[in-house]
């Protein structure tokens, strides 16, 4: 009787194991899983193996001969798109519109599904049309956004001033006028507290360190946030959510007391308070809960994307000193002294475009893009997703395609002018994402990058300090690419 017992335990065993390893018919190549966890074991070794997440992806690339990697992270179905014409696809196609709803997306938003970049189906249409409706209507994209910016520009010209040419991180004031230009149009003023602001900005350094795309050990087994909280990071951005909302709590309630129809038009949580007002008495999505996720959507959005691209350019100029000088050259011959730069210079100042273009190819701030999911049944690269399938999209092999971009480990912003110093080969450049679902901030980042630039080196020249080490080239990575700190002096010129 006992051997029996166990020779059916063991048929149970077996059996089990074949189902919950069996790869679904037709599912991209990729590493055997293990049941109940999947790939997140091996995933997570060879990230420390490799040192980012997208380099073993590009691995597994060239081992299964594929651009389409099939993975299982958990109980979830996971895909990874590697090649430009899928990811294309991927971006511009209605079945991948959707997101997945998971543990880690839920954490991300409170444990709810509510805001915009965590949402699909009609509350995102809705919400993000709603959020793009305003934008428009306050002036972004147009002369009120440039005059924004150009106001930040200048108390960011001051600050670096009081630096007294002694060696600094850029990261530690540019993240602050970065977001305090997205924070006007969200809110109808700067953020008040540049100490508070920093604290939240390190928590968001942290949480972007803590996790990549796919989530982690956190998303595979959440019940890990009972045994380890503070190891699997379920504190950290239980910490990061409390903050916030104490952050933005006081905001909205300020404005609720000073609404008033005249002011619709003068923050993005005025519209959206008009928007609860039109909807009172009628089931709507127009909530307090849902306001603050639009902000937290924003906020988190806007606060390293930009910054970190900022800090990267930064950074490009004082290890290539010849680019730097071409910069100068130009700006010179286009701006007096103390002419503010202007979207309207852009033409003329095609050569600052090209670095800001290829500082964003060259250090990839979102290397993997994601998470999608698959709405319903669907082929991609010849093979079959079931529905609900996670897709993930490595935006840096597109950005270093040898194929299209010939030297793609080399910085040269030359890569996108043509003969007449005009912005060419931008097809292939990625960084905003494609479709629906592409950056709502790429005109409001697009112009502070461009403006900022160019309003820094106007005035200064930027250099390793006198026995200082050059800028490590390798990022940090995470949720965003991250510079490695280091120090440069701002130069006045």
């Amino acid at each position: 009787m006992l051997q029996f017992l166990l020779v059916a335990l063991l048929v149970l065993l077996y059996t089990y194991w074949r189902i919950a390893t069996k790869r679904p018919k037709l599912y991209p190549p990729g590493p055997k899983w293990l049941p109940i966890i999947g790939n997140t074991l091996l995933l997570r070794s060879e990230t420390r193996r490799y040192g980012r997440q997208i380099d073993v992806f590009r691995a597994w690339k060239e081992k299964y001969n594929s651009s389409v990697i099939g993975l299982k992270l958990g109980s979830e179905l996971v895909v990874v798109a590697l090649d430009y014409p899928i990811i294309h696809k991927i971006h511009t196609s209605s079945e991948f519109d959707g997101r997945p709803d998971n543990f880690f997306l839920r954490l991300r938003t409170m444990g709810s599904r509510l805001g915009i970049t965590c949402t699909d189906g009609e509350l995102w249409s809705e919400q993000r049309n709603f959020v793009s409706r305003h934008l428009r209507r306050s002036g972004y994209g147009r002369n009120a956004m440039e005059e924004l910016i150009q106001h930040e520009l200048n108390e960011l010209i001051e600050v670096i001033g009081t630096f007294a040419e002694k060696p600094v991180w850029p990261c530690n004031f540019l993240s602050i006028s970065v977001l305090n230009v997205l924070w006007t149009f969200t809110a109808g003023k700067k953020i008040s507290s540049n100490e508070n602001l920093a604290h939240l900005l390190e928590l968001m350094k942290q949480r972007s360190k803590a996790f990549d795309m796919s989530g982690g050990w956190l998303n595979t087994m959440p019940f890990l946030r009972f045994i380890a909280p503070e190891r699997t990071s379920y504190n950290l951005i239980r910490r990061f959510n409390i903050e916030l909302c104490n952050f933005f709590k006081p905001i909205i309630e300020e404005h609720k007391n000073e609404f008033g129809v005249n002011r619709v038009d003068e923050d993005l949580i005025f519209a959206f308070i008009n928007e609860m007002k039109q909807n009172e008495g009628v089931s709507s999505n127009f909530t307090d809960t849902q306001l603050i996720m639009v902000i937290l959507d924003l906020f988190i959005a806007g606060a390293q994307s930009t910054s970190n691209t900022m800090d990267f350019i930064m950074m490009s100029l004082v290890m290539n000193d010849e680019i730097q000088k071409k910069c100068h050259k130009e700006i010179d011959a286009v701006l007096s002294a103390n002419e503010l730069p202007s979207l309207k210079d852009k033409p003329k100042l095609a050569y600052i475009e090209a670095l800001i273009l290829e500082t964003q190819r060259f250090y990839n701030i979102v290397a993997v893009s994601g998470p999608r999911r698959v709405l319903r049944e669907t082929k991609l690269g010849g093979y079959r997703l079931p529905k609900n399938t996670t897709v993930l999209m490595g935006l840096e092999t597109i950005h270093m395609d040898t194929a299209h971009w010939g030297d793609p480990h080399v910085f040269r912003p030359e890569r996108f002018l043509d003969a007449d110093n005009k912005i060419t080969n931008t097809e292939r450049f990625v960084a905003f994402g494609q479709g629906k679902r592409k950056c709502l901030g790429e005109a409001l980042a697009r112009a502070s990058l461009f403006i900022f630039t160019v309003g820094i080196l106007q005035k200064f020249k930027l250099e390793i300090p006198p026995n200082g080490q050059m800028p490590e080239k390798r990022a940090q990575a995470g949720l965003l690419t991250t510079p490695t700190p280091y120090e440069i002096v701002f130069k006045c010129r």
